[in-house]
């Protein structure tokens, strides 16, 4: 067994995200005989050991999964499709749809408001899909890139319209806002760097079987 925090070469590392991504895996690890040490949520850490002797977990944002499973700090992660389309990972497989995290990305604002007339301003944190799905239907529109809080744009004049994910809709709701056209349906995807999926299929292997028994179970 490898030193969790040390050298891991002959493991594997998992990258997973806090919050409703974590929360949905951790059933589907488990039947891959995985499950933390350790409660996230409780602590600073951010490599956590496993019941599995050779798999241990990173907890990191969202949006820096892709990353460290591209460049093989990760050998494996779980990150949202709509993650994967902003970031354009490209050294990396996508194995799995594991059928968690299920929203849609979708444009939305300001509830009965009258589309103004010119360029529209977009304020959003995909601002690659943004401008791809906006030059889909022949616009141009200026985008404005925010971390969070995409909400109260259009409520301060920022921008007209908001790109976000939308899973109830209770949020925009909740601000005055009203979803609008969708961009894409987004469940959350299964990816292994490409390196690690050819030297690693030893302890690769089984565990992607499991995962893909518990997702076609779950989903019957």
């Amino acid at each position: 067994m490898s030193d969790v925090l040390g050298n891991f070469d002959h493991g594997l590392t998992l990258a997973l995200s806090k919050g409703r991504i974590l929360k949905e895996t951790l059933p589907l690890l488990a039947n891959a005989n995985i499950a933390l040490l350790e409660d996230p949520e409780h602590s600073r850490k951010l490599i956590f050991p496993t019941t599995h002797p050779n798999v241990r977990i990173l907890i990191l944002r969202a949006s820096d999964v892709p990353t460290y499973v591209e460049n093989g700090a990760a050998d494996i992660g779980v990150a949202g499709k709509d993650v994967l389309m902003e970031h354009g990972a490209h050294n990396v497989y996508e194995l799995l749809d594991l059928k968690i995290a299920r929203c849609r990305l979708m444009t939305a604002g300001k509830v009965g408001a009258v589309r103004p007339a010119g360029r529209l301003k977009i304020a959003t944190k995909y601002v690659n899909l943004t401008r791809q799905y906006f030059a889909s239907l022949g616009e141009q529109v200026d985008v404005i890139k925010l971390y969070g809080s995409m909400e109260l744009a259009p409520l301060v004049g920022l921008g007209d319209l908001i790109v976000d994910v939308v899973d109830t809709g209770n949020t925009l709701r909740a601000n005055g806002l009203e979803p609008l056209e969708e961009i894409c349906k987004v469940s959350s995807r299964l990816i292994v760097n490409k390196a690690s999926f050819k030297r690693k299929q030893a302890v690769l292997g089984p565990i992607l079987a499991q995962l893909e028994q518990a997702v076609a179970a779950k989903s019957a």
